[in-house]
């Protein structure tokens, strides 16, 4: 820890915060003389220069839009367009819309500890590294393999999803070659330049974002009467069949575990939201692209889901038979347009199957770049093979991105098994280790704050300081912590036991802790006291890069900078 402490020096941050530009060391700067930004980087992280020419690193192509609509649209895929029904059927329309409100707010607890910690150091992969570095190298074992295996199970069930999505115009053809063409894609947009990547999710967001708003707009629209039938809907199927709908019992009690089971359902739908952390090791000018990003997680969280599944709720009945329907492929069985068909619009069921289809190759494209820098993080850690971290001549780690490709090939599974059953059953496995990643950022916060009061670190200096802390970090990782707990609840009441039903639901628990306990036996390791935590390692080099200011030149400009 002695280079750590040989490292600590005082920023005057506050100042530069608002300019975005680089935090000013108050004393001499401890970097590498490597004119290589990307090699300066990696010879601080690996200790010497020559591993990190012999290696390579990644390279910060990640401009501020890419950055900002990955964190806006980024992770809306097929659980806001095709899961969130599901949810409708088994509970009801208020059931959902409280179910995604109170998720979205232990999200937007944990994205507030995430940002500020990836703002203070952004790494490549980011998590598997706090963790290691704040808690426990354990820790950090643990949650980087299940965050990687995570990764490479949910471009599984996205690459699944499009197949489906695909048959709503041709179901004739062998989903297989479906499945082929969707894998190729994601790992040409990845495989090249992180550039490109950032491209791919700029434009595919783009047009998620438009779709979701238009959706938004339409349902306004249809519900007060505005569609071709002239039907005033309001709240009607609050009424009938019912807000909340009884689940596994009857009474308050069905009711309650109807709002319970919205919750896992809710998680699957926010899960990759805190991709914008694992990138930030390749933003540039992370100290003004992060914080800005993380701010608007509550505006995204509030448009696109809350409003999201209230406007479902009054435009869909949670009884409709077209609901979850396996004999009808793609988004035929999509709430949005079930919608459509009961408001008597016939053309825009394909449109929005096509954003569904874009929806799906996008998250995909996204669970790939994540998954493969969870591994690279691993590397970074020493807890994965040392070969991992090389890196072409344009900054991607190929072997990272190919091994996790390879993963996908696991969904050719569907083509014997059935996609719907696939898809549900990927769902369930990857949303409880989606869970294990949140709690374990929020642990990894609460050390992390301890470790700035410790070493007298003030944090109203950050350029980025979460509000309300360390209190959102525990009000969150408690919330997590129940749903993994009680997320297969219903295989406990009695008649209703499945040991499939129960796998899939707990599974992820002694993966997760199998994992740890591993690494804790096998190495030895502690959990570091707050005052030995290694805050500075790598910090010096990114905070010497200074990144030009953005100065808009009219008002077109002005707007844009302010999205992007």
């Amino acid at each position: 820890m002695a280079e750590a402490e040989n490292d600590k020096m005082e920023y005057n941050m506050a100042e530069n915060a608002e300019k975005g530009v680089s935090p000013a060391y108050d004393g001499p700067r401890r970097r590498s003389s490597v004119k290589d930004p990307r090699i300066g980087e990696a010879a601080e992280l690996y200790g010497d220069v020559q591993t990190a020419e012999e290696y390579g690193y990644v390279s910060r192509g990640l401009k501020s839009r890419h950055i900002q609509f990955i964190a806006l649209g980024g992770t809306i895929g097929t659980g806001l367009f095709l899961g969130i029904g599901r949810a409708f059927v088994q509970a009801g329309p208020l059931s959902v819309l409280l179910g995604y409100t109170f998720t979205g707010i232990a999200v937007f607890a944990m994205m507030q500890s995430l940002g500020e910690m990836a703002t203070w150091l952004p790494l490549p992969g980011a998590i598997p590294q706090f963790c290691a570095r704040y808690v426990d190298d354990a820790l950090g074992f643990a949650v980087g393999w299940n965050n990687w295996y995570s990764n490479a199970i949910t471009l599984c069930a996205e690459i699944s999803a499009a197949s489906i999505v695909i048959g709503f115009w041709n179901d004739q053809i062998n989903v297989a070659a479906w499945i082929t063409l969707i894998i190729v894609l994601v790992v040409c947009l990845n495989i090249f330049a992180v550039a490109i990547y950032g491209e791919a999710e700029f434009c595919f967001a783009s047009i998620k974002i438009v779709t979701i708003v238009g959706l938004l707009i339409l349902a306004l629209i249809l519900d007060l009467g505005g569609g071709p039938n002239h039907d005033r809907l309001g709240f009607r199927y609050w009424k009938n069949p019912g807000a909340m709908k009884e689940y596994l019992s009857k009474g308050d009690t069905g009711r309650f575990l109807g709002l319970f089971s919205t919750l896992v359902n809710a998680a699957f739908s926010y899960s990759g939201v805190e991709m914008v952390a694992v990138a930030a090791g390749e933003a540039e000018n992370p100290r003004k692209n992060i914080p800005k990003a993380v701010r608007r997680v509550f505006w995204r969280i509030l448009f696109f889901y809350v409003l999201g599944s209230l406007a479902i709720g009054v435009l869909v009945p949670s009884n409709d038979d077209k609901l979850l329907n396996p004999t009808k492929p793609g988004a035929a069985r999509s709430p949005w347009v079930i919608a459509i068909y009961r408001a008597g619009i016939p053309v825009l069921p394909s449109i929005i199957n096509a954003v569904i289809l874009t929806s799906a190759s996008s998250s995909a494209n996204a669970f790939l770049y994540t998954g493969s820098r969870y591994l690279f993080a691993l590397a970074q850690n020493k807890q994965a093979p040392k070969f991992l971290l090389t890196c072409s001549k344009n900054g991607v780690p190929y072997y990272c991105v190919g091994i996790t490709a390879s993963i996908s090939l696991l969904t050719y599974l569907s083509v014997s098994s059935g996609a719907n059953s696939v898809f549900a059953w990927f769902q369930n496995l990857t949303t409880i280790s989606g869970i294990f990643t949140w709690c374990s950022i929020c642990v990894a916060y609460i050390h992390f704050h301890a470790a700035l009061k410790a070493q007298g670190i003030d944090r109203d200096t950050m350029v980025f300081k979460s509000p309300m802390q360390p209190y959102l970090a525990w009000g969150a990782l408690i919330y997590f912590s129940i749903i993994i707990f009680f997320n297969g609840f219903g295989v406990f009441i009695h008649g209703k036991w499945s040991v499939s039903d129960f796998l899939t639901s707990y599974i992820g628990v002694p993966i997760f802790f199998g994992l740890y306990t591993f690494w804790k036996v096998f190495k030895r390791t502690k959990a570091h006291p707050s005052a030995d935590v290694d805050l500075y390692s790598g910090k010096a080099e990114i905070d010497a890069e200074v990144w030009p200011e953005q100065i808009p030149r009219n008002w077109v400009e002005k707007v844009w900078f302010w999205i992007a």
